[in-house]
């Protein structure tokens, strides 16, 4: 089933993301929910907050970026309480970075090029693995959605300053956007 995307300003943006166990309810159902809906809004990643569940699931597909990154052909992963560690010496790369939550808003982010990450898989099975290159932006990208943080949380203070009103907007629902999303609750006076 295709979700609704959670757009900035939402709190479940910003709450805890729990711990998946092997009994946690409906796994497969939501796995498959959020592949489906990442397909639909044509996204490379996508975190169970950005469907309104606060879970530490990741799925990312960015086979689609093969044609300028060849390394990533092919490359689909489903991460179960992912925990990345970013290797500090590794070079710090300015890339343009957009979000199914932030539609509309692309920016400069910068990040480190090399990880390593740690994650489950379907099966509660352990794995291991040293990432580099653009998809240790997504993995980052994607895992900084379970730690309560969105993209344009990273950018300058300046950049942010320039589209303060685009995301004042996205809060009140003032925006386009293509696919099914859920703003914040407005608080509506009487």
């Amino acid at each position: 089933m295709i979700l609704p995307i959670y757009i900035y300003g939402h709190p479940v943006l910003r709450a805890e993301n729990a711990t998946v166990t092997p009994d946690y309810p409906n796994l497969q159902e939501l796995i498959e929910n959020m592949k489906e809906t990442m397909y639909h809004t044509q996204g490379i990643g996508i975190a169970a907050p950005q469907v309104g569940v606060n879970a530490r699931i990741v799925y990312i597909d960015v086979d689609p970026l093969a044609e300028d990154f060849p390394e990533l052909k092919d490359c689909r992963m489903l991460l179960i309480n992912p925990e990345i560690t970013v290797d500090e010496t590794a070079p710090e790369i300015s890339r343009e970075e957009g979000c199914l939550s932030v539609p509309g808003i692309h920016e400069n982010v910068y990040r480190r090029e090399k990880i390593h990450l740690h994650w489950q898989d379907e099966q509660f099975q352990e794995h291991d693995k040293d990432i580099e290159g653009y998809l240790a932006r997504v993995v980052q990208h994607e895992c900084d959605h379970l730690a309560k943080t969105l993209f344009v949380d990273r950018i300058s203070p300046i950049r942010k300053q320039l589209i303060r009103t685009k995301l004042n907007n996205m809060v009140k629902g003032k925006f386009s956007c293509s696919y099914r999303c859920k703003i914040a609750p407005q608080n509506r006076k009487k």
